[in-house]
């Protein structure tokens, strides 16, 4: 994120020796995938090689009535997936790990965008079966707009895939990002026996456990110069493995750390999220070379995170994530200074002091108090409904973040309650909810006090929304689903954007901003949009 122009700050003082060797420590990133690729079990496996949980609880045990660490709201346990973004925070060998968890399955919401803002680095999770997908691909592109680095696993190697050659090349075909492997699997034929680690030129046995993967896998190493590594595995998967190796190095694969630190290059790795195989290697590499918090622009001053001063900005919202406490906390990513309980900073947006009295770290929807905090992590504060995501929290006023943009939306629907006494209740539920991130809520021009419209990234989110409209709020409310699957934030000549959108197929809408956005049914109106209105600049990120 960057910040409003035409501020000109003052250099702040550097923070205190021992606040500048806690930020070294941090590293925040968040896990991109496709629905099915096995993030929730990569979280769950990150979580216990750092010590934070001791059994970890696969989709299949959740089955049993084990929830994952990560899955926290109550559909989120019934469906054994993830719908809300959470932060889970673990130490690993003296590294402290905020990992921003996004949601997984197959209709994602708007908010999982938003995470990536928050994060330093993305480790993309790949199906050896089926390499990039559409979910994949959409949030490398956010990646690669904020030129985050990016680690990838390929994960599922317990299993047949498609040739590890040809996978790589259909990922830097698809993304135009170079694979370097710093794994490379070993195979016999199209099972996985172990993976080569190039760094070290040791071979990795791949054994099954008897606990599912309950437990950290044994390790059992040989090199491969070792004449051993012939005893243990058959000479045809050793040569094949030999050649690729020699192809590897030929082609220049390296993850040079500069290319990796400007998201040019990927360094690559292949395991086993499932039975454990291989995360370990991906995890010991990824403290080593993920970066730390680095600096932000704001305006035409540099925020540093050895700056002493506190700043940081909200990047989520979550309502009741506690229903006993009707609570609201306010995620905020600290970018500066250090946090301390009972300091008051500034909220820019609104130019009113905001009294940190306490701040909380999470393991999903467990929380504990924190008694400081570093650029780099990510707290949660109380919020009686006065922050709004974006919001730069400053302890001495200057420049704000810039705001954190919204995403267009692929599905539509009017919202309304048969219980007009409800009414209210319904619209501080949708305000609410949107602040979250959870959906856009869009008004029409047309008739006295329209129904509202609600969109949203994923059609599961208008499922979620029912249900937590009922659940948290009290209401029951009914979707009427809209013809729209695509929308772009309009600007230029007024008149101009109301010819573009009374097109066949196409309507006008409001955001919460009073910013248009035209609605379209098809890609084809979308793509014509242009040619029958070139005046008007059509945005899939808003302004």
């Amino acid at each position: 994120m960057s910040g409003e122009s035409g501020v000109t700050g003052q250099e702040a003082a550097p923070a205190s020796g021992r606040v500048l060797e806690e930020v070294g420590k941090r590293r925040a990133f968040a896990i991109i995938s496709h629905p099915d690729a096995g993030k929730t079990t990569l979280t769950e496996k990150l979580l216990l090689y750092g010590g934070a949980i001791h059994l970890a609880g696969s989709v299949k045990a959740r089955r049993a009535q084990r929830h994952a660490a990560s899955d926290w709201m109550e559909v989120e346990k019934e469906r054994g997936i993830s719908v809300t973004s959470s932060v889970l925070q673990f130490e690993y060998e003296g590294r402290h790990l905020n990992l921003l968890d996004t949601p997984g399955h197959q209709d994602f919401s708007e908010d999982t965008y938003r995470t990536l803002l928050a994060a330093d680095s993305a480790v993309m999770l790949l199906d050896n079966r089926k390499g990039v997908e559409t979910q994949t691909r959409k949030l490398f592109d956010v990646c690669r707009m904020r030129r985050l680095p990016i680690f990838t696993f390929v994960n599922k190697c317990d299993r047949v895939g498609v040739d590890p050659l040809q996978l790589l090349d259909d990922v830097e075909a698809d993304l135009g990002i170079h694979c370097a492997p710093v794994t490379w699997p070993l195979l016999d034929g199209l099972e996985c026996l172990g993976v080569y680690d190039r760094r070290s030129g040791l071979l990795h046995r791949f054994r099954r456990t008897g606990d599912h993967g309950a437990t950290r896998a044994a390790e059992e190493t040989v090199a491969l110069a070792d004449e051993r590594a012939d005893e243990r595995f058959p000479a045809a998967a050793l040569e094949r493995l030999r050649e690729e190796i020699e192809l590897l190095d030929a082609a220049g694969s390296e993850a040079a750390p500069e290319a990796v630190l400007a998201g040019r290059v990927s360094p690559t790795f292949f395991g086993s999220a499932l039975l454990n195989f291989g995360v370990e290697l991906f995890l010991k590499y990824f403290l080593e070379q993920a970066p730390a918090p680095g600096p932000r622009v704001v305006g035409d001053r540099e925020v540093r995170p050895d700056d002493s001063t506190f700043r940081g900005f909200v990047f989520k919202i979550q309502a009741n994530m506690d229903p006993r406490h009707r609570d609201r906390i306010a995620f905020v990513r600290i970018v500066s200074g250090s946090f301390e309980p009972g300091m008051t900073v500034t909220n820019l947006r609104t130019d009113s002091p905001v009294r940190l009295a306490s701040a909380r770290r999470f393991m999903a929807q467990d929380r504990e108090m924190l008694e400081e905090a570093v650029a780099g992590d990510v707290v949660g504060i109380h919020d009686r409904g006065s922050l709004r995501i974006g919001d730069t929290l400053s302890g001495d006023g200057g420049p704000a973040f810039d705001d954190i943009p919204r995403f267009s939306p692929e599905h539509f629907a009017r919202i309304r309650t048969e219980d007009p006494l409800r009414r209210k209740h319904l619209d501080r539920g949708l305000r609410e909810l949107s602040e979250e991130g959870a959906v856009q809520v869009l008004f029409s021009e047309s008739g006295p006090n329209p129904a509202p419209m609600v969109a949203a990234v994923g059609a599961l989110q208008f499922e979620i929304l029912l249900h937590r409209l009922e659940h948290e709020y009290g209401v029951e409310a009914r979707l009427q689903p809209l013809p729209y699957h695509h929308a772009r934030w309009a600007e230029g000549d007024e008149d101009e954007i109301r010819r573009l959108a009374g097109g066949y197929g196409r309507t006008l809408a409001l955001d919460h901003r009073d910013r248009p956005m035209v609605l379209f049914e098809t890609a084809f109106s979308l793509r014509t949009a242009s040619e029958d209105a070139p005046g008007v600049t059509l945005h899939a990120v808003s302004p």
